[in-house]
């Protein structure tokens, strides 16, 4: 008993001066423009100076932009229901289609000297409610 004291005591000072490395998660990836085509903004370091750019006439799309990234994306603001999708494009022809529901984003297009825009696209009774931003 005393010997595994020892053993843990002697761990955990290792641990504390930090000559032992303790378990870390692993950091968010970068981008830049064309590379971040296609990527989940949450799983890169784009998200942390996010912005808005563009609102649609509804207000439950928006268009998501990252200077340091010079990449965007489209989010629903809104719950949207069940069977959604957003739709990112640029005037290079690069179109994501990313689908869900509640309020979720989808993944990013360059946005590096072109212009991007999202659509969200969701289901009613008749047919499909569709809203777009403006381009950035």
């Amino acid at each position: 008993m005393k010997k595994q004291l020892a053993v843990l005591l002697s761990s955990g000072a290792l641990l504390v001066t930090g000559l032992i490395a303790a378990p870390t998660a692993s950091a968010a990836t970068s981008c830049y423009a064309a590379s971040c085509n296609g990527l989940n903004p949450a799983n890169t370091i784009c998200q942390n100076d996010a912005r808005t750019v563009s609102t649609g006439a509804f207000g439950s799309m928006e268009l998501r932009y990252s200077p340091s990234c010079r990449a965007a994306w489209g989010r629903f603001v809104l719950n949207a229901p069940s069977g959604s999708r957003i739709e990112i494009k640029n005037d290079q022809g690069k179109k994501y289609t990313t689908s869900g529901s509640g309020k979720f984003f989808s993944v990013m297009v360059n946005d590096k000297d072109v212009t991007a825009w999202a659509c969200g696209f969701w289901p009613r009774s008749d047919g499909e409610n569709a809203e777009c931003s403006g381009g950035y």
